[in-house]
C-alpha cells in the first residue's frame, strides 16, 4: 500500500529518469523539498495542499505519508485517517489527461479516485481531487496569450496532447478547486517551442510561479532550471520580482542538474526555493556541489541577477569597489550581435573588405555595401571573441574556459567580422589590444565573467562585473591583479577551481 515507507524498488524513480521538458521528480528529491515545510504542518488536519503541475502524483504521496503520521493520534482509524487525508487535504492539477491517470494511480492506487481498488472510500467522481480538464490555447497573432506557445507548432487535433495546461490557462486560478491553501508545492514543465529556429524554446516554468503566488498560500515551493538567475527568454521581470521578494525564505541550489535529476541534463542547473507568505527576511541560501553544502544568508536583490555562490559576493563587492575607470563595466564596451550587421550564414565574396567567418572558413572577404559600422569599430584593432565560448557544457560545476588562442581572433584595421563574433574590446594600437587580451584571459576576469553565465550563450550585458580599466598597457596576470583587488588566498583558491587553464590543448568550439 502506498503509504508503507519502504516503497523501493519505486515506479516513481524509473519515471524521474526520463528526459523531456516535464521531468519528473524523484520520490528522494520530493522529500528534501517537503522538508523546507513546518514540520506542524502534517499535524493539522484543515491544511490544505496543492500540487498544480502533477505528473506521477509523487508529491501528492509523499504529503500523505507524512499526514498519515501526522495525524495518527488525531485520527486513530486508519480508514478513517486516508479517508479525511484524501478528500480534505490533497489535491493535485495534472498537466496532461496521462499524468492524469498516473497521479491517481500512484495516490489513490486505482486510475480512477472512485473506483473498485481505490483506497480511499469516499470519492463519487472518477477524478476525485486529481483535476484534469483538456483545454485549448487562446491564439492570437500565432500565440498563446497566456503561455506564448506557437500555434504553428501547438495548434494540434483533439487526438493529440494540446499542452495548454489547466494552471495557467485561466486568469481565476481560485476557481479550479474553489479554496484556499496553505501550501503549493511542484515541479512545472519547464519550456515549451517558440516556433523559433531550429529547437528554440522558451521559458514557461515562471508562469507557474507567477500563478500560484496569487492564490496567496502561506508556502510555496517548486523545483525549476536555474537559469532565471541571470539569463532566459522573457525572464526579466520575473527576475526582478524573485530577487525583491522577501518572501523567499530559502534557496537551494545545483550546479549539475544531474545531482537533481539523473540522466537530465537541464543547462545551468537547477534550484527550488521555499516562499513564506507570513515571514519576510534575508535568503538562506544553499549551494551543494559533489554532495557538499555552503550556506549563507543574504539579500537575493544586492545586484542586477542572482550570483550562485555565496564565496564569490565578497570577490564581487571588492572588484566594484575599487571603481576602476570611473566605475566602468566591460559591458558597455563589448559589442552586440552581428557587429557589422552580418549574420552567421553570410556568404563569402570573392574580393571587398577583409571579414572573420566561421572557424572552417577563416579569413574571406565581405561586399563593403553589406557592412555597417555605427560604432566605428572597422578601422580599429579589434579582438573577437565567439558568441557561445563554451558550446556544449551545461555543467558549470565543473571548471569554464571561455576564451583562449584557439577561440579568438585579433582583427586589424579594416578587417570585419560576421555574427560568429562579437568585438570585445576595439583600440588605436596593436599593443593596446594585446595587452586587452591578456587581461580578458585572466581567470579573475574571467571568473567575474562566469558570474553571469547561465547557458552557452555570452553576451554584452554578461560583462557587467568586469572593469574596464580604460588604458591597457603590457601583460596582465592573476597575481598582479590580486594585488590590484584585494583578493585574498583563500578567494584565488575558490577562482582557481571554477576557471580552466587555458593553453595550447585547448579544444576550438567556435563554429555555430
Amino acid at each position: 500500500m502506498m503509504i508503507q515507507t519502504n516503497y523501493n524498488p519505486d515506479v516513481l524513480s524509473c519515471l524521474a529518469n526520463l528526459s523531456n521538458d516535464e521531468v519528473f521528480t524523484p520520490p528522494n528529491l520530493v522529500n528534501d523539498i517537503l522538508d523546507l515545510l513546518p514540520a506542524e504542518l502534517w499535524k493539522n488536519p484543515n491544511a490544505k495542499f496543492l500540487d498544480p503541475v502533477s505528473k506521477s502524483g509523487v508529491f501528492l504521496r509523499e504529503m500523505a505519508k507524512r499526514l498519515m503520521k501526522g495525524l495518527e493520534s488525531q485520527i486513530p482509524d486508519k480508514q478513517e485517517r486516508i479517508n479525511h487525508i484524501f478528500s480534505q487535504q490533497l489535491y493535485g492539477i495534472a498537466i496532461t489527461e496521462l499524468t492524469a491517470l498516473l497521479s491517481r494511480r500512484s495516490v489513490y492506487c486505482s486510475k480512477t479516485a472512485n473506483g473498485k481498488y481505490s483506497i480511499c472510500e469516499t470519492f463519487t467522481t472518477e477524478q476525485g481531487n486529481i483535476h484534469y480538464e483538456r483545454m485549448q490555447h487562446t491564439w492570437q497573432n500565432g500565440k498563446c496569450t497566456y503561455c506564448g506557445a506557437s500555434q504553428e507548432v501547438y495548434d494540434r487535433e483533439d487526438t493529440l496532447e494540446t499542452y495548454a495546461y489547466n494552471f495557467i490557462h485561466t486568469d481565476k486560478p481560485k476557481k479550479i478547486f474553489n479554496m484556499k491553501f496553505d501550501v503549493i508545492v511542484g515541479n512545472p514543465p519547464y519550456q515549451l517551442s517558440d516556433g523559433g529556429n531550429s529547437r528554440s524554446a522558451k521559458p514557461i516554468y515562471h508562469k507557474f510561479i507567477e500563478q500560484a503566488k496569487k492564490l496567496n498560500p502561506r508556502y510555496l515551493t517548486m523545483i525549476t532550471p536555474a537559469r532565471w538567475y541571470a539569463g532566459g527568454k522573457g525572464l526579466d521581470d520575473f527576475r526582478a520580482e524573485m530577487l525583491a521578494d522577501k518572501r523567499i525564505r530559502k534557496l537551494v541550489d545545483f550546479e549539475n542538474s544531474n545531482d537533481v535529476f539523473p540522466g537530465v541534463d537541464v543547462a545551468g542547473g537547477i534550484c527550488y526555493f521555499l516562499w513564506d507568505r507570513d515571514n519576510k527576511g534575508q535568503c538562506e541560501v544553499i549551494n551543494l556541489i559533489d554532495g557538499k553544502q555552503v550556506k549563507s544568508e543574504r539579500a537575493l536583490d544586492e545586484f542586477p541577477i542572482l550570483i550562485r555562490h555565496s564565496q564569490a559576493i565578497p570577490i564581487i563587492r571588492k572588484v566594484l569597489a575599487k571603481k576602476e575607470n570611473g566605475g566602468k563595466r566591460l559591458s558597455e564596451v563589448v559589442s552586440s550581435r552581428k557587429p557589422f550587421g552580418l549574420p552567421t550564414n553570410y556568404k563569402p565574396k570573392n574580393s571587398g573588405v577583409p571579414c572573420w567567418f566561421i572557424q572552417k572558413i577563416g579569413l574571406k572577404y565581405a561586399s563593403k555595401s553589406d557592412i555597417s559600422d555605427d560604432n566605428k569599430l572597422l578601422d580599429k584593432w579589434k579582438l573577437l571573441v565567439p558568441p557561445a565560448p563554451i558550446a556544449g557544457q551545461t555543467d558549470f560545476s565543473k571548471p569554464v574556459g571561455f576564451y583562449y588562442d584557439g577561440n579568438t581572433r585579433i582583427a586589424k584595421p579594416g578587417e570585419c567580422c560576421t555574427e560568429s563574433f562579437i568585438v570585445a574590446g576595439a583600440f588605436s594600437t596593436e599593443k593596446e589590444v594585446l595587452s586587452f587580451k591578456t587581461y580578458l584571459f585572466t581567470k579573475i576576469v574571467r571568473f567575474l565573467l562566469l558570474q553571469t553565465v547561465v547557458s552557452q550563450h555570452v553576451t554584452k550585458d554578461k560583462f557587467h562585473f568586469i572593469p574596464d580599466l580604460g588604458e591597457y598597457q603590457g601583460e596582465y596576470t592573476d597575481e598582479m591583479l590580486c594585488k590590484r583587488w584585494g583578493i585574498t588566498d583563500d578567494e584565488w583558491n575558490f577562482i582557481d577551481s571554477k576557471i580552466k587553464n587555458i593553453g595550447a590543448n585547448e579544444t576550438v568550439v567556435i563554429d555555430e
